[in-house]
């Protein structure tokens, strides 16, 4: 069941990552074609906005890979116990 939460978990956090990183990459991209004149101020705004959404889908990779390598660990111990 661990190793399927975990799973779940790290599919959630690529998802979140992958959408806000291109979102952000999106709004850079408009920016800069448009010739910039609102000024680099406004390179930081998909950043502050994008980030907070990026660190939590991180986060949720980070735990379920966490998830998936505690179960093998274990799994590696167990074996070791059983068979010398």
């Amino acid at each position: 069941m661990k190793r399927l939460f975990g799973g779940i978990l790290l599919a959630i956090g690529i998802l979140i990552m992958t959408g806000s990183g291109l979102c952000s990459l999106a709004v850079i991209v408009m920016f800069v074609s448009e010739g910039g004149g609102e000024g680099p101020g406004m390179l930081m705004l998909p950043l502050i906005v994008g980030g907070l959404p990026f660190a939590i889908g991180f986060g949720l990779f980070y735990v379920g890979k966490r998830m998936l390598r505690r179960e093998k660990v274990l799994d590696e111990d167990e074996l070791r116990d059983r068979f010398g």
